[in-house]
């Protein structure tokens, strides 16, 4: 069995709710399918700039595990979208972002989030992808990346775009593969009764 890899997932205001819940309850089925197993695979986290509830898209509350300023070693760092305005123009979260991209084994973006990570420079010289509703402007903002439109999502080694909204649950399910094994995510699939193509 692998060793369990911590996953932080940033939330913030005005996230989209299936964008942070979709990762997270991937993760959180592949760890205890893995846990049966010996260990588990994953430890999902959701990380917020304080120490605060935060309000997501629909008025749905999250309250943080930890903080940008205290939160354990991660080995995955994924950025889920939403209305990602005031999350690209605070200096913190994006220098944060910056850094823990330096860090981890691999970073993964949901739907907006892209625009985050392009923010932070992560994305520069990638192809990646967003919602579709938002390539034209990925394309625009970010002219050094080659934005791809009509998949799931854009798998670049250490940087992993997806589309929006349930198309994180795919993404997930692929990391799930890529960092675990292929039983795994297909058991995890199954276990959620989710339809997935892999």
């Amino acid at each position: 069995m692998t060793h369990t890899r911590t996953v932080g997932i940033l939330v913030f205001d005005k996230v989209e709710v299936l964008d942070l819940a979709g990762p997270f309850e991937v993760l959180s089925v592949a760890s205890r399918l893995s846990k049966r197993e010996g260990r588990p695979a994953f430890r999902p986290l959701l990380i917020g700039a304080q120490d605060r509830p935060v309000v997501a898209r629909g008025g749905f509350r999250v309250l943080p595990d930890a903080t940008l300023a205290e939160h354990p070693r991660l080995d995955v760092l994924i950025v889920p979208g939403g209305v990602v305005h005031a999350v690209r123009d605070d200096r913190p979260t994006v220098e944060w972002v910056r850094q823990q991209a330096g860090l981890v084994e691999l970073v993964a973006s949901v739907c907006t989030g892209a625009f985050v990570l392009a923010e932070a420079g992560v994305l520069d010289g990638l192809r990646v992808t967003t919602h579709w509703e938002d390539q034209e402007d990925l394309a625009r903002d970010f002219p050094a990346l080659s934005v791809v439109a009509d998949v799931p999502w854009v798998d670049q080694g250490r940087v992993v775009t997806s589309g929006g909204i349930s198309a994180g649950i795919d993404m997930t399910l692929h990391l799930v593969q890529r960092l675990a094994s292929r039983e795994l995510a297909r058991a995890t699939a199954h276990q959620m009764e989710y339809r997935w193509p892999a």
